[in-house]
């Protein structure tokens, strides 16, 4: 099978608009501190270059979670494989995810946390797919919208590869379909 990667968002697009987010975020959060959920592995690129354009005092914390395995469609099982080291109660907490796609994941995950009672807890996506959504998440801040296609790039991979990639990409593969 051979794999070819379209641009679909340049790497001065993907940078242009996380200096947005993060202008909007440093305001919203204005004289606030801040907890950053960092949902690894793919928002890992994301999120470091998010927090670099936030102007608030804030805390990096880590979560591994996942849905998809080595596949290109979303078992519907979520596994938590990294959980975090310190408490969220009173905290403001923003998860940032590299793509809300189904929604399971991070319905399951957003649960999760609202239990352990933060002061506010909100959802950073670089990427939103609403066209897949088969639950009701809220995103508070989107980077880019995009179709139900499968992009890799930024973080995003596909069977572990292209993380590296600095750009967005639409992954086209010579795989038949029965």
């Amino acid at each position: 099978m051979s794999v070819q990667i379209t641009t679909y968002f340049s790497e001065e697009e993907v940078d242009q608009r996380i200096r947005e987010l993060g202008k909007q975020i440093s305001r919203d959060y204005e004289g606030k501190e801040l907890t950053i959920i960092c949902i690894l592995k793919g928002a890992v690129f994301f999120a470091c270059e998010l927090a670099k354009r936030i102007t608030l005092p804030m805390r990096f914390e880590f979560m591994r979670c996942s849905s998809y395995g080595d596949e290109t469609e979303s078992s519907g099982v979520v596994k938590i494989a990294l959980d975090l080291d310190k408490p969220i109660r009173g905290e403001n907490v923003l998860i940032v995810e590299d793509i809300i796609d189904t929604g399971r994941t991070m319905q399951y995950l957003l649960q999760i946390l609202k239990q352990r009672e933060p002061e506010s807890i909100k959802l950073c996506a670089l990427l939103d797919k609403p066209d897949r959504r088969v639950t009701d998440v809220k995103v508070d801040y989107i980077g880019f919208k995009v179709p139900d296609r499968f992009v890799v790039g930024y973080g995003l991979d596909y069977a572990q590869r292209y993380r590296n990639l600095p750009y967005i990409g639409i992954v086209e593969t010579d795989e038949k379909k029965d």
